[in-house]
């Protein structure tokens, strides 16, 4: 798969609002004493099984996730609590077989000479449905994050934990080049995309981290 287009924002919050909203097993991560709670939209193009052709309908649209981050028996990975897309067989393949809390939402990425407007909102689930619409202009040359820094914590994490509706710990592990991040400015008319886990993110400005473009393989989740 390829992921384009894609916003990292990631706000500090306190650990203790987020360590009870993850499963027996998981150790919330943190930096500084801080937990952080990311939103991320972007373009999921070019999804396929290894060699088999995309699928058509199913292959490419916009996905948006929240996440925080986490360790399991040693490995820091990716904790979702959530993820939206625009592909309701992605969404409905996701729940079965990855034990992702995805959800079916109407979703567009428009994306023109200098700026990216992503629009999202969930349809299904309990009102009132949570929604995102940001304005995203990537500004400045991209660069690798240097290992150490806050920046290469926040992004460049391999695996991914879910768990099953028996509470086992699941995990998957993925494989890309180092980000090239830019930095970016975000005009964010619309995020209630915590509001559903009873947590108000912080009125401070996020960190922005912006991607064009990241190649990406997925190996078969696994009891962890």
């Amino acid at each position: 798969m390829a992921w384009k287009d894609l916003l990292f924002l990631h706000w500090p919050v306190p650990a203790g609002s987020l360590s009870p909203l993850l499963p027996p097993g998981l150790e919330l991560e943190t930096w500084d004493g801080a937990a952080w709670m990311g939103v991320v939209p972007f373009r999921m193009c070019g999804t396929r099984l290894r060699r088999l052709p995309p699928l058509p309908f199913a292959s490419s649209f916009p996905e948006l996730n929240v996440r925080t981050y986490v360790r399991h028996r040693g490995r820091s990975g990716v904790w979702f609590f959530s993820l939206d897309a625009g592909s309701p067989i992605a969404v409905r393949t996701a729940r079965t077989f990855f034990h992702l809390p995805y959800f079916d939402a109407t979703m567009s990425a428009s994306t023109g000479p200098e700026e990216i407007r992503f629009r999202s909102l969930r349809t299904e689930g309990p009102h009132p449905r949570p929604g995102f619409s940001a304005r995203i202009r990537p500004t400045g040359s991209p660069q690798r994050s240097e290992p150490g820094t806050l920046d290469h914590w926040l992004t460049e994490r391999y695996c991914l934990y879910s768990a099953d509706r028996r509470g086992r710990i699941w995990r998957g592990d993925i494989d890309h080049r180092p980000w090239e991040l830019q930095p970016a400015e975000a005009e964010l008319e619309c995020n209630t995309m915590t509001s559903p886990l009873g947590l108000a993110l912080p009125g401070s400005e996020p960190l922005r981290h912006f991607a064009r473009h990241l190649d990406v393989v997925a190996w078969p989740i696994r009891l962890s």
